[in-house]
């Protein structure tokens, strides 16, 4: 498996309560941590920051008893406060030259890309990993610019050596020509959070980045 030492997580999870509905977020996380997910990242865009403070100290305590990273999406503060890995946000959230400045380096910072000029960003000093999204557009995540498509990743990854994390419609039919195509990780979301076993659905997309 070709891993990139900046960023050795190729199986990345992105997880929410209602994706994973009717089955329970937090043991979906556990079987598909056990399945090989080596990341995971909280995304609760509509929680009240106490819902989302209290998922996120269970979800931290799930992934420390692992020893995988634990991401927070948007909610600087949270992840700060609960000694999380990193953070990821987008172009329109607290940016990272802002992140990096409050925070240090205490957080490692991922940053969506929506189209080629953003590379030309100021906010490029601050970012560790890049999210590319989507590659394939997807109901799961709806604000989005650029449907990046191979193409558009394989371009991009001749422009930057920032790790480039994939997601859009990653699942069994698309992975594996998107990891060839440069990306570094493949970040999954209904593929396991619906899928009826989740542990088996990660291991056979990690299987197909080997």
């Amino acid at each position: 498996m070709r891993i990139n030492p900046l960023f050795p997580y190729p199986l990345y999870l992105v997880i929410s309560e209602r994706d994973c509905y009717p089955q329970n977020w937090l043991s979906v996380a556990e079987e598909a941590i056990i399945g090989g997910v080596d990341l995971i990242q909280l995304r609760e865009k509509a929680d009240d920051p106490a819902t989302f403070l209290d998922k996120a100290l269970r979800l931290k305590k799930l992934t420390d008893h692992y020893g995988i990273p634990l991401v927070i999406n948007d909610v600087v503060a949270i992840a700060a406060q609960i000694e999380a890995w990193g953070v990821h946000v987008g172009q329109n959230d607290f940016q990272p030259l802002a992140i990096r400045e409050k925070y240090g380096d205490k957080l490692t910072i991922g940053w969506s890309i929506e189209d080629m000029q953003q590379l030309e960003s100021q906010q490029m000093y601050a970012v560790d990993h890049l999210g590319v999204s989507p590659i394939f557009s997807t109901k799961t995540k709806v604000d989005t610019v650029t449907e990046w498509g191979i193409a558009g990743l394989k371009q991009l990854r001749s422009r930057t050596e920032k790790p480039l994390i994939a997601i859009g419609r990653m699942n069994l039919q698309t992975v594996e020509e998107t990891w060839n195509a440069g990306a570094d990780s493949i970040a999954v979301v209904s593929a396991i959070c619906q899928s009826q076993d989740p542990r088996a659905a990660s291991a056979q997309l990690k299987e197909l980045l080997k």
